[in-house]
């Protein structure tokens, strides 16, 4: 297994349980923030969207994301901004986002999953070692930065899932 292989794999997991805990579950759940200190379901599902929709596209291939191409960004509430993916937002600036409607959510989550499959289904080794310099970021190759994308989203998927258990209970992921 090529080590691009090995990501995918990866994110095909944390995806299928994603997949999973969303089964269910209504807007009112998906919007829910258990404090004022903690993020909902949809905005972690935002998140990480963004998070591999600008690696797929933007970090990698110099392409547009699906955020702007598709006008996502619209339908999300936002502006086109492809840099904005959530990270660094206050707990205020999250409070007063309104989450999209569950098939919103979940119609860019898809896209995004398909191009990251195409993409990292058609890696090639010259190119998962190829350096990308994205400042403020060292440069790194795609395959470390490739690294830092199932990170992400393993750690989101992750709260994902606890948070689909705190409002749901146990039993749901066998």
């Amino acid at each position: 297994m090529s080590a691009s292989e090995t990501g995918l794999t990866a994110l095909e997991r944390n995806w299928g349980m994603v997949d999973r805990a969303l089964e269910g579950l209504d807007d009112s759940a998906i919007a829910a923030r258990p404090n004022d200190d903690s993020n909902s379901i949809g905005w972690l599902l935002f998140h990480k969207t963004r998070i591999a929709d600008r690696f797929v596209h933007g970090w990698c291939q110099n392409a547009p994301q699906l955020w702007i191409k598709d006008s996502w960004h619209a339908k999300f509430g936002l502006d086109d901004d492809s840099d904005n993916t959530g990270g660094g937002w206050t707990k205020e600036q999250v409070a007063a986002w309104k989450v999209p409607a569950k098939e919103v959510l979940i119609g860019y989550y898809e896209a995004v999953k398909t191009a990251a499959r195409d993409y990292l289904g058609s890696l090639s080794m010259a190119e998962f070692e190829r350096e990308l310099t994205i400042p403020p970021r060292p440069t790194a190759s795609i395959g470390a930065l490739l690294g830092v994308l199932v990170f992400d989203n393993c750690v989101h998927g992750g709260q994902i899932a606890y948070l689909r258990g705190y409002y749901q209970g146990m039993g749901w992921f066998v």
